[in-house]
């Protein structure tokens, strides 16, 4: 449980945004800061939207949740939809409400595209097809992508070529509104959602740490995720339809228990398998925050407490906070 640090100065910031890669440290952060600042957090994960996704997901435990309320767990059933622009509209209730009860919104999570996002806008895509999208899980992911580098070659430069399920929607889109998928872009120039209005200007904070602290953290995580049961937890997921939900059994993690558990491989080399791609994972979140966000990066040493940490991130906050005009 992360510790409990004595209440702030009183300095207010009108919300935080705080992303970094799966396993950077930022949900120990997250709550220390929501004790200081009297805040509530909202969760920014695509995963942890889905009930029973619990360890795989290293969702906040129950103990932590009742400590600081945290928004945006356990929205929907295993073998739901859920998108971002759902997301979008019950984040921005969420930022109202804690404000209503004045408290600081802290956004938290490693979902870039679920930030960018909130922060620019959502693409006018036309909704899903159920009749297109199973033709196109029949078709290999190399021809999909042949078929994007010839009509949508932006899309196809930056996608992310290990999510199938990217690449399927970006070419259901494609063949449904015949436009490419970049010139699809909405954004928040006429309203936005209420609640996350002046999001802009909240202090935007990155947790970064050296490539083998890194990896150290990831491999420590991923082997107590085995040891609290996920194995287990797949189990019941898969009793629960989770082979139905194309999107959520793509989830690190629960991929590859499910060919586990199919016969696939061994557990060890599962687990080395899941090692593997939270690495990788891990990277892209770097790249695309990197590009993508206007993130100040607060980079951690190794063995640097939790503590210290969050001071710094507060401070960061703070100056953030003194140069825009208070909510």
């Amino acid at each position: 449980m992360p510790q409990v640090l004595p209440a702030g100065p009183g300095a207010r910031v009108p919300g935080l945004v705080l992303t970094g890669p799966t396993a950077v440290g930022k949900s120990e952060i997250a709550f220390i800061l929501a004790e200081r600042w009297t805040g509530e957090i909202v969760c920014v994960d695509s995963m942890q939207v889905y009930r029973g996704f619990d360890i795989g997901t290293a969702k906040p435990s129950t103990a932590d949740q009742k400590r600081i309320r945290h928004h945006l767990l356990d929205l929907a059933e295993t073998t739901e939809a859920f998108d971002a622009a759902r997301f979008v509209r019950r984040a921005g209730q969420a930022v109202a409400e804690i404000r209503r009860r004045g408290g600081v919104p802290i956004l938290c999570g490693g979902t870039g595209f679920y930030f960018k996002a909130l922060l620019r806008g959502l693409g006018e895509s036309p909704p899903s097809n159920p009749a297109l999208r199973a033709e196109l899980e029949g078709i290999a992911v190399d021809d999909l992508l042949r078929e994007l580098q010839r009509s949508d070659p932006a899309t196809y430069e930056r996608i992310d070529r290990r999510n199938p399920r990217r690449i399927r929607r970006a070419v259901e889109i494609l063949r449904l509104s015949r436009r490419p998928v970049t010139v699809q872009r909405a954004d928040w120039s006429q309203s936005k959602p209420a609640g996350i209005d002046d999001l802009a200007g909240w202090p935007w904070v990155a947790l970064g740490r050296g490539q083998a602290d890194l990896r150290e953290r990831i491999e420590a995580r991923v082997d107590e995720m085995f040891q609290q049961g996920l194995v287990r937890e797949t189990e019941a997921l898969l009793r629960a339809g989770l082979a139905s939900h194309p999107g959520a059994v793509q989830a690190i993690g629960y991929r590859q228990v499910v060919e586990h558990l199919q016969g696939g491989r061994p557990l060890s080399e599962t687990i080395a398998l899941v090692k593997q791609r939270t690495r990788q994972f891990a990277k892209r979140q770097l790249t695309y925050l990197r590009r993508q966000l206007p993130v100040v990066w607060v980079e951690v040493a190794a063995r640097e407490g939790a503590i210290r940490i969050a001071d710094r991130v507060e401070a960061v906050a703070l100056r953030a906070a003194a140069t825009v005009t208070p909510h």
